[in-house]
C-alpha cells in the first residue's frame, strides 16, 4: 500500500513539474519587458528564466520578481521596435525545460496619464487636460460621471484634452483617462490603468494635482463688473458736482434770518418778517377776581350787572357765571374792558 502511495505522489509531482503556470509577457511603457508565471497562483518550485528576441542571444533574467522567496516573474530591458519581432522565453527546473514563443506587437501596456487638470474655458465649457510620458502614437479613452452616478465611457480618440460642454454650476464632474498605442503604430490590445480622478464641481473643487476654483464663470464676471461700476460711480460723484447734487440732494441750512428763507417757505414776505421776528413781544393781560353782588341791590334790570373800572393801560378779562334758577344766590357778570376803558357787560 505504501509503495502505491509513493508512486502516486511521484507521478503527481512529475505532472506538476511538466505543467508550469501559464507564461504572460507585456512590454511596459516601451521601457522593459515583464514576464510573469503566477496567474494561477504562486508556483511550488523556483523556476529559472531566460529570454531573447529573434536574432538575439539568449540571456538570463537580470531582475526576478518574487513572492515570499519564490520566483514569479522577470523584468528585462527593452529596445525600441523589438516588439515587432518574435520573443522567446524559457523556464527551467531541474532537467525540465519549457519554451514559449510570444507576439509582443499588441502587448504594450503604457503608464496611465498624469497631471490631470481642469479649467473653465473662454467658450464657457469645461476643459480637462493631462500629460503622457510618450505622446507619439497614443490614443486615449475617457470616462466621466456626474454627481457620483455611473461612469459614461467614450470611444478612443487622439489628443490630450477633453471638453465637457456647458457644465452645470450645481453638478459635480469626475473624470479619468487611460491610454494605449494607437492603430497607425501597431495598435496594442492592452489599455493602461485608469489615471487618478480629477474632480470639478459643486462642493468639491479638488483634483489630484491642483486645486481649482469651482466658481462659475458668470459669477466671477458679475463680481468684476460690479466692482468696476462702483468705482466709476465714485469717480463721477467726486468730479461732477451737478450729478452729485442730483443723486445726493443737499439739505437746506435752518437759518431763519437768511435771505434764502423765502425760497423754500411758501409764505408772504410780510408774514415771514412778522412771524419770525426775533424781537416780537406781546402785552401781558391780567386776570382779576370779582366779588358776588346780591340781586336785591340791582334795580335797572332783571339781571344785575357788576361793573368795574379798568385802567386804560390795562386789558382785563373777567368771567362770570349766571345762575337764574336760584334768585337768592349771588351771580357773576362778565365784564370785558377794552384798552380805551369802555365797559362791555354780559
Amino acid at each position: 500500500m505504501s509503495t502505491w502511495l509513493f508512486l502516486l505522489l511521484s507521478l503527481v509531482g512529475q505532472i506538476l513539474a511538466k505543467n508550469p503556470p501559464d507564461m504572460k509577457c507585456l512590454v511596459i511603457n516601451l521601457e522593459n519587458v515583464r514576464c510573469t508565471w503566477n496567474s494561477q497562483g504562486t508556483p511550488d518550485v523556483n523556476y529559472n528564466f531566460s529570454s531573447r528576441f529573434e536574432n538575439e542571444k539568449e540571456s538570463s533574467c537580470a531582475e526576478y520578481l518574487t513572492d515570499n522567496g519564490t520566483n514569479i516573474g522577470c523584468k528585462r530591458p527593452y529596445t525600441k521596435f523589438l516588439r515587432f519581432q518574435p520573443f522567446y522565453t524559457t523556464l527551467r527546473y531541474g532537467r525540465e525545460t519549457y519554451l514559449k514563443k510570444h507576439d509582443l506587437k499588441g502587448k504594450v501596456m503604457l503608464n496611465p496619464p498624469t497631471n490631470l487638470t481642469v479649467k473653465n474655458g473662454s467658450d464657457f465649457n469645461l476643459w480637462f487636460y493631462w500629460n503622457q510620458t510618450d505622446k507619439h502614437c497614443v490614443e486615449y479613452q475617457v470616462r466621466v460621471r456626474t454627481n457620483n452616478n455611473s461612469w459614461d465611457q467614450f470611444s478612443a480618440y487622439l489628443g490630450q484634452s477633453y471638453c465637457q460642454n456647458l457644465p452645470s454650476s450645481t453638478a459635480r464632474y469626475e473624470l479619468q483617462v487611460r491610454s494605449r498605442i494607437e492603430h497607425s503604430c501597431g495598435q496594442s490590445e492592452v489599455w493602461s490603468d485608469w489615471s487618478e480622478p480629477v474632480v470639478w464641481g459643486f462642493n468639491n473643487t479638488t483634483d489630484t494635482n491642483k486645486r481649482h476654483e469651482a466658481m462659475p464663470v458668470w459669477t466671477a464676471v458679475l463680481y468684476v463688473a460690479g466692482a468696476i461700476t462702483l468705482l466709476l460711480l465714485v469717480m463721477i460723484l467726486l468730479h461732477n458736482e451737478r450729478i452729485k447734487i442730483i443723486l445726493i440732494p443737499p439739505l437746506p441750512k435752518p437759518v431763519l434770518n437768511s435771505s434764502d428763507v423765502k425760497d423754500w417757505f411758501h409764505f408772504s414776505k410780510g408774514l415771514i418778517k412778522e412771524g419770525f421776528n426775533a424781537n416780537f413781544s406781546e402785552r401781558a393781560c391780567t386776570v382779576r377776581e370779582y366779588q358776588p353782588v346780591s340781586r336785591s341791590d340791582s334795580n335797572s334790570s332783571d339781571s344785575s350787572v357788576l361793573t368795574t373800572t379798568t385802567d386804560q393801560t390795562d386789558c382785563s378779562i373777567a368771567i362770570a357765571v349766571n345762575e337764574p334758577e336760584d334768585t337768592s344766590a349771588p351771580f357773576y357778570t362778565r365784564v370785558i374792558a377794552s384798552e380805551e376803558g369802555q365797559q362791555v357787560s354780559a
